[in-house]
C-alpha cells in the first residue's frame, strides 16, 4: 500500500510542519523554491519542488514554505532560483543540505530552517587544495555527534530549541567552538559560560540550546577557545535570530550559519612551466621528479603552491611544433617529454647508463632541444624496455594501472602506432582506420598481432610517467604545496580525442580568439570547437573524465581561457588568423531587423570590398601583378578574389606555388596584405542561415566600413555595439551555468580561471557565484579607464600575478617601452623622476610587494621574476625569459631556467629576499611563522572587540 502521506496534498495523520526560511535578492521575474530527494519535495524533479513566497523584513528579502512531513522525515534538499515556469535559472552550489526532524517533535508543531544560500566561495574549504594539503592535519578530529541527531531537550511548555551549526575548515589541536551572544543559555558574551558546540564531521559543528520565548530576539557570535585559554570572535557584525510574529511559534529553529568568519586564508606561489626547470640529473628539459627540488625551493621561500603548465602529450607532428603544451595529442596521456629515464629500473644496463650519461651531457644546453630530448629519451626507454617488459606488464601495480585507465590508454596506445605507421597523426589520412571502432581498436591491440610489443610501449611509458608524476604529487601534499595544473581549452585537430568522439568536435571550424591585448589581430589556435549539444547528452562525460584524471596528481588546476565556457570565438577552418570570427553561441543580426534600420546591400557589406585605389596602396607598382594572381575585377575598379584564392588557406598556398616566379615583394608582406583585403568586410554571412549576419570584429577599421554612407555608418554601429556588449550576456550566462558546475563537480580540486581578454559583463558574476578564482595581471586590468591594475584594489577571489606565460616577463616588459615605463614609475611608485630603465632588483622588489600585499587569495609569481630579485640572475638578456609569444602561432616553447633547482634551493640569499618581500602579509608557508600570524590576528580581533583577559565581550564592541 501507498504512503498517502508522502504525496503533496494529504497531509499525514502524525505530520509536523517544516517551514523553509532564506534570505535572498531575486530580479523580477524570479523565485525560491525547494527541491529535495523524497516525493514531498519533488524527488529532484524541480518542477515537482515546493515554491517559496517572499516577505520584506528590513533590509532583507526572505523567502518562506511550509510543508507538512511525516514524523522521523529525512531528506536532502536544495534550493533553486527560478523563472514563473519553473526553469532553471541559479543553483546552490555545494554539497546538498541533510534535513533530519529532531527526537520528541509532536503533531502539529513547527520545525523553522533559518537557511543562507551557499554560493561556490562557500564550498572552497572542501575543496582538495585546502582540505588534503593547506589544511590538512597532523591530527584527527573525532565525530563527537553525528549531524542528524538533534537531542531530545523539549523538557519545558513552550521553550524552544534552537540547533547552532557552523561550518570551521581550519581549526588546531585542542581547540573548540563556541556560541557565545545575548542570552543567558549563551553566556552572556562571556566565552567560558557560551554553548559550546560538538564535532559532526567534514568540518561542521554543531549544538542545542533551550530558549524561552523572552530570551528572543537574541544577538550571537561563534569563536574559538583553545586549551591555552587563546580564543578569537568570528569577524563581521552580530548574528541575529528573531521569532516571527506574524507566524506561528516554532517548536525548534535550526539555524544553518554558513562559514566561520574569519580573516580571508590568503596564499603565494611559484609558477615556472616543467619543460623549463633544470636540475642535475634531468635529460635537456624539466622531469615529473624534479618537482620534488622545486616543492623544496617553494617551501623554503614561503609559498604554498606551485603551478604549471599543461603536461599530456603534444606528439602530433614529431617535431618542434609539438612543444606548443595547449595542443593535446591526448587530454589523458602524459607526455614522455618529463620521463626520467634512470627510473625506469635498478637495473639498467651499463651501456645504457653509459647512453644516458652521454645524453645529458649533450643535452645540457641554454633552451630544451625538444627533437633531441624527445629522441634520446624515447630510444633509451626502448632499450629498457625490452629488458623488463614481462616483468613489468605481469606485475601487480601494472595491471591495477591498467584497469583504471584503458578506457583511454587503449586508443591512445593505438593512435600512436597507427600514426608511427602511416607517418601522419591526421586520421582522415588512415585509410579503413579513419573511422574508429571498439572492435578495430580490440583488434588493434590484441596480444596476437605483430604490433603488439609497439602497443605495450606506450602502456608502459605512460605506466611510468604516472609513478613519477604520482611520487612528486604525493611528496608535495606531504609538505603542504598545492600542486596547480592547467587545464587547455583545446584539443588538438589531429588527436586521440577527435578520433574517438569525433561527435563531441566541430571539426569544419577553428577556435580562437577576438583581438585583445595578446594580439590586436586574433588568434587562431586551430583548434575544433567543441559541440556543447552533443556534449551535455552523457551529461559532459568526457569533460568529467578529464577532470577526474587531473585530479589524481593535482589539487588545483586553471581553467585556460575561462571565457571559451560562456562564448567561444569560432573561425571557418579554412582561416588562419583571428580576426573574421564569430561567437558560439551567439545571437546573430536577422536581415530582417537589419532592412528594417535600411540596410539593404548585404553582398557589398559581406564580401571582400576591394577597389583599384586599394590595391595601388598595397603593392605600389607591382598591384597589377597581384590582381592577375589572386582577382577578378568584375565592374571597373572593382575586385572580388578568385575561385581558387578566396580563402586564407587557399592564398598562402597559391602564394607557395607562384613565390620567386613572378612577384618581387616578400612573400609574408604580400600574403599579410592579401588577407587584409580578405578581411574587409563589414558583416559575416552565417554559415548555417543566409539570412543571419554577424558584425566582423572591429568593423570601424575596415575601408569597406569608412566607405558607407553617415546613416548606414550609425546604424551598424549601433548593431556592433548590441551584438558584442549586450544581446548575448543571458545566453552566454546560461550556456556557462550549463558547463562551468559540471567541470567544478567533477572532482574536488580548486578551480581557477583565466578571465583574459575581451570580458562579456556576465563573466565576473558567475565566476563569483560558481566559487571560480579569476586572474589579474597588472599590465592587463579587467577595469575601464586603467593602464595598470591597482593590487591594493583585487578581488579576494582571485590570482594575482605580475606577468604570465603568455606575455614578457616582468623584466622584459619594463625594458621594453620607455614611455610607459616612466607612466608606471609616475602613477604606480608616485614619482616624478626618471626610472631606471633596467628592472633592478629593487624595481622587481616594489612591484612584487605589491602583489603580496593585495587582498587576493593567491599571489603566484613567474620564477623568472622572483629570480629578478638577484642581480646574479639578471644576466640573461630579458627576452630570452619569455616562454610564449601568443602573436605567434608557431612559437618554440623552450626557456629553460639558466640555473639548477639544487643552485637555488641553497641560495639562502634569494631566500631570504624573497621571504622579506613575504613576510608581514600572511602569506608566508611556515609553521612557526604562520602561528605567529595566527597568534597576531588573535590579538588584533580580541583588541578591536574589546576582549580583554576575563574572556568577557561587550556587545557593543562586537556589533
Amino acid at each position: 500500500m501507498a504512503n498517502v502521506g508522502l504525496f503533496r496534498g494529504t497531509e499525514p495523520l502524525e505530520s509536523v510542519n517544516v517551514t523553509f526560511r532564506l534570505p535572498y535578492y531575486t530580479q523580477w521575474g524570479q523565485s525560491l523554491l525547494v527541491c529535495g530527494s523524497e516525493a514531498l519535495l519533488g524527488s529532484w524533479n524541480v518542477k515537482k519542488g515546493l515554491l517559496l513566497s517572499p516577505v520584506h523584513q528590513g533590509d532583507e528579502l526572505v523567502w518562506y514554505g511550509t510543508i507538512a512531513v511525516p514524523k522521523g522525515f529525512r531528506c536532502e534538499y536544495s534550493y533553486y532560483v527560478v523563472d514563473d515556469d519553473k526553469n532553471i535559472l541559479r543553483w546552490e552550489m555545494g554539497k546538498k543540505r541533510p534535513l533530519s526532524l529532531p527526537r520528541g517533535i509532536r503533531h502539529p508543531e513547527v520545525v523553522e530552517l533559518h537557511d543562507l544560500w551557499q554560493t561556490g566561495a562557500d564550498a572552497l574549504s572542501s575543496r582538495s587544495a585546502f582540505k588534503d594539503v593547506i589544511f590538512r592535519k597532523s591530527w584527527s578530529l573525532t565525530v563527537e555527534r553525528p549531524l542528524e541527531v538533534i537531542e531530545n531537550k523539549f523538557d519545558q511548555e513552550g521553550s524552544i530549541l534552537v540547533h547552532f551549526k557552523i561550518c570551521c575548515p581550519y581549526i588546531e589541536e585542542n581547540t573548540s567552538i563556541y556560541v557565545i551572544g545575548s542570552s543567558s543559555n549563551l553566556g552572556q558574551w562571556k566565552v567560558q559560560n557560551g554553548l559550546k558546540l560538538s564535532y559532526s564531521g567534514e568540518s561542521v559543528w554543531h549544538a542545542d540550546c533551550v530558549l524561552q520565548k523572552g530570551d528572543f530576539p537574541i544577538k550571537y557570535k561563534y569563536c574559538k577557545y583553545s586549551s591555552g585559554e587563546n580564543f578569537t570572535v568570528e569577524t563581521g557584525p552580530n548574528r541575529d535570530l528573531s521569532l516571527e510574529s506574524s507566524k506561528a511559534q516554532p517548536r525548534c529553529i535550526v539555524v544553518s550559519d554558513g562559514m566561520l568568519r574569519e580573516m580571508p586564508w590568503r596564499g603565494a606561489g611559484v609558477a615556472i612551466p616543467m619543460f623549463s626547470v633544470r636540475s642535475e640529473d634531468d635529460l635537456g628539459v624539466g622531469e615529473f621528479i624534479d618537482l620534488k627540488l622545486l616543492v623544496d625551493w617553494a617551501v623554503e621561500s614561503g609559498f604554498h603552491l606551485v603551478q604549471l603548465l599543461p603536461m599530456n602529450d603534444t606528439s602530433v607532428h614529431g617535431m618542434w611544433w609539438d612543444s606548443y603544451p595547449y595542443s593535446s595529442l591526448s587530454v589523458f596521456a602524459l607526455h614522455p617529454l618529463y620521463l626520467r629515464v634512470q627510473a625506469l629500473s635498478e637495473n639498467i644496463p651499463e651501456d645504457v647508463k653509459l647512453e644516458i650519461q652521454e645524453a645529458k651531457e649533450k643535452l645540457d644546453g641554454k633552451d630544451v632541444g625538444y627533437e633531441a630530448v624527445m629522441s634520446s629519451k624515447l630510444s633509451i626507454a626502448k632499450k629498457v624496455f625490452s629488458q623488463e617488459k614481462d616483468i613489468i606488464l605481469n606485475s601487480q601495480l601494472f595491471q591495477k594501472f591498467f584497469s583504471e585507465n584503458e578506457d583511454w590508454l587503449k586508443p591512445y596506445a593505438a593512435f600512436c602506432f597507427l600514426r608511427d605507421f602511416f607517418e601522419t597523426s591526421d586520421h582522415s589520412q588512415w585509410g579503413r582506420f579513419s573511422y574508429y571502432s571498439k572492435d578495430k581498436l580490440e583488434k588493434l591491440v590484441s596480444r596476437d598481432t605483430l604490433q603488439y610489443d609497439v602497443i605495450c610501449f606506450h602502456y608502459y611509458i605512460q605506466f611510468h610517467l604516472h609513478l613519477q608524476l604520482s611520487e612528486a604529487a604525493d611528496y608535495a601534499r606531504s609538505k603542504g604545496v598545492v600542486l596547480k595544473g592547467d587545464l587547455p581549452i583545446g584539443v588538438d585537430r589531429n588527436s586521440v580525442d577527435t578520433w574517438v568522439y569525433p561527435n563531441l568536435f566541430r571539426m569544419n571550424t577553428s577556435t580562437g580568439a577576438p583581438p585583445d591585448y595578446f594580439d590586436k589581430n586574433g588568434q587562431n589556435w586551430g583548434f575544433p570547437t567543441y559541440n556543447w549539444e552533443e556534449m551535455s547528452k552523457d551529461n559532459f562525460g568526457w569533460w568529467r573524465a578529464r577532470l577526474t584524471q587531473m585530479a589524481k596528481y593535482f589539487t588545483a588546476y586553471r581553467i585556460d581561457h575561462i571565457l571559451g565556457f560562456f562564448r567561444i570565438w569560432e573561425l571557418p577552418e579554412h582561416a588562419m588568423t583571428g580576426l573574421v570570427g564569430k561567437f558560439r553561441p551567439s545571437i546573430p543580426l536577422s536581415q530582417e531587423e537589419l532592412e528594417n534600420e535600411g540596410i539593404w546591400d548585404f553582398n557589398r557589406l559581406s564580401q571582400p570590398y576591394i577597389r583599384q585605389k586599394f590595391l595601388q596602396d598595397k603593392f605600389g607598382a607591382y598591384w597589377t601583378s597581384i590582381a592577375s594572381n589572386f582577382l577578378n575585377e568584375y565592374e571597373k575598379n572593382c575586385y572580388e578574389f578568385k575561385e581558387d584564392c578566396n580563402t586564407e588557406k587557399k592564398i598562402a598556398s597559391k602564394l607557395k606555388t607562384i613565390s620567386g616566379r613572378s612577384l618581387l615583394e616578400s612573400e609574408d608582406k604580400i600574403r599579410r596584405d592579401l588577407f587584409d583585403l580578405l578581411q574587409n568586410i563589414v558583416l559575416i554571412r552565417d554559415p548555417e542561415d543566409a539570412r543571419k549576419f554577424h558584425p566582423r570584429f572591429n568593423l570601424e577599421d575596415s575601408s569597406s566600413f569608412h566607405d558607407l554612407d553617415d546613416h548606414s555608418k550609425n546604424i551598424l554601429k549601433k548593431f556592433y555595439y548590441d551584438y558584442y556588449f549586450h544581446r548575448q550576456e543571458n545566453l552566454w550566462r546560461q550556456n556557462a551555468l550549463k558547463t562551468l558546475p559540471v567541470l567544478l563537480n567533477s572532482s574536488d580540486m580548486l578551480a581557477c580561471g583565466e578571465d583574459l581578454g575581451l570580458i562579456p559583463s556576465c563573466v565576473h558574476p558567475v565566476m563569483q557565484e560558481l566559487g571560480l578564482i579569476g586572474l589579474r595581471i597588472q599590465r592587463m586590468p579587467s577595469e575601464p579607464g586603467l593602464e595598470f591594475g591597482i593590487p591594493s584594489q583585487y578581488n579576494y577571489m582571485t590570482v594575482c600575478a605580475p606577468s604570465c606565460h603568455d606575455c614578457s616577463t616582468l623584466r622584459a616588459w619594463w625594458e621594453e617601452d620607455e614611455e610607459r615605463r616612466k607612466r608606471y614609475f609616475k602613477t604606480m611608485v608616485g614619482s616624478d623622476t626618471l626610472p631606471p630603465r633596467q628592472c633592478l632588483p629593487d624595481i622587481a622588489y616594489f612591484i612584487i610587494k605589491q602583489h603580496v600585499e593585495a587582498p587576493s587569495m593567491w599571489a603566484i609569481f613567474p620564477l623568472q621574476d622572483l629570480l629578478a630579485l638577484k642581480d646574479e640572475y639578471t644576466t640573461r638578456p630579458a627576452t630570452e625569459e619569455t616562454i610564449n609569444d601568443p602573436t605567434n602561432p608557431k612559437h618554440y616553447w623552450r626557456y629553460r631556467v639558466h640555473v639548477t633547482m639544487e643552485s637555488l634551493i641553497k641560495d639562502k640569499e634569494l631566500i631570504g629576499i624573497i621571504k622579506d618581500v613575504v613576510r608581514g602579509s600572511g602569506r608566508l608557508h611556515s609553521e612557526n611563522e604562520t602561528q605567529q600570524q595566527q597568534q597576531q590576528l588573535i590579538h588584533q580581533v580580541a583588541n578591536a572587540n574589546g576582549v580583554g583577559t576575563n574572556f568577557n565581550v561587550d556587545p557593543l564592541a562586537v556589533r
